[in-house]
């Protein structure tokens, strides 16, 4: 509040710039596991707090709006739009790191959603501390149908990361029916590319950094519903890499997103 008052007071001084973007990045910290608030929602679960749930959402809302005051003062890029593209060949690639990064892991879940055994636990007994741990009627519908939940949400991680890398990400393919042709708004994609990759590119890396002191003794991790805590940190491990990997190359492909849908300058042909 301090701060936007004196931009608003003396202007947009390269001072209180900086002042902007450390108070946005105070904030995007504070919102940081909205989106797992989000995915229990959507799972028709409860969230733990409801105040907790409100305060990450209004803090996300705060450093949109903190970025967009830093950079108010920049002069447009132009109103010609750009033509649909694909991502540089590198930025591909990361979006191939990210996908292959999720296949351990969904593989995992499908493994135990359709009644088989990894790391000496078995489907049915997954299932039974799901439902002890709180799980909504919708997950445990799912889980028993041999549908993970959380698989299906990789397979829409994975789709939405692709669409930020291909052509089709920026006009609607002609699967969409009515939408075909049209242009895919920019904050469409971005908006949930930016809020998964906030969560899971810190998430996974924290974790990962937890699960290497566990490898080498330093700290214990609890077993919780597995039958050692050999199984756990296996578990983990998959779970963390793919978490950590995926939520790295979001946060590649949303910037080269941004980059090639950002309006551009007309060109102007001067007459001979």
């Amino acid at each position: 509040m301090v701060v936007s008052a004196a931009v608003v007071l003396y202007g947009l001084r390269p001072a209180l710039r900086v002042l902007l973007w450390v108070v946005c990045g105070l904030a995007a910290i504070t919102a940081f596991s909205l989106l797992m608030d989000v995915i229990t929602l959507t799972l028709g679960q409860r969230v733990d707090s409801w105040a907790s749930a409100v305060n990450k959402a209004l803090a996300a809302v705060g450093a949109v709006l903190l970025a967009a005051t830093a950079r108010s003062d920049r002069r447009p890029g132009g109103t010609a739009v750009r033509e649909p593209s694909a991502a540089p060949r590198l930025v591909q690639r990361a979006a191939w790191t990210g996908t292959l990064a999720f296949v351990p892991y969904a593989a995992m879940k499908l493994v135990w959603a359709s009644g088989g055994t990894f790391a000496g636990t078995t489907g049915q007994e997954m299932l039974a501390a799901s439902e002890r741990n709180g799980a909504s009627g919708i997950f445990l519908a799912l889980e028993s149908w041999g549908l993970d939940p959380t698989a299906l949400l990789a397979a829409l991680g994975v789709f939405l990361l692709w669409g930020l890398v291909r052509p089709w990400g920026q006009v609607f393919p002609r699967w969409t029916l009515f939408l075909r042709g049209r242009r895919v708004p920019r904050w469409l994609p971005l908006a949930p590319a930016l809020l998964g990759a906030a969560t899971l590119a810190p998430y996974g890396v924290v974790g990962g950094g937890y699960l290497t002191l566990a490898t080498a003794g330093v700290v214990t991790i609890r077993r919780g519903d597995f039958d050692s805590s050999g199984d756990a940190l296996l578990v983990g491990w998959i779970g963390m890499v793919a978490f950590a990997v995926y939520g790295i190359a979001l946060a590649i492909g949303a910037y080269s997103y941004w980059l090639r849908t950002r309006p551009a300058c007309p060109v102007s042909v001067s007459p001979e």
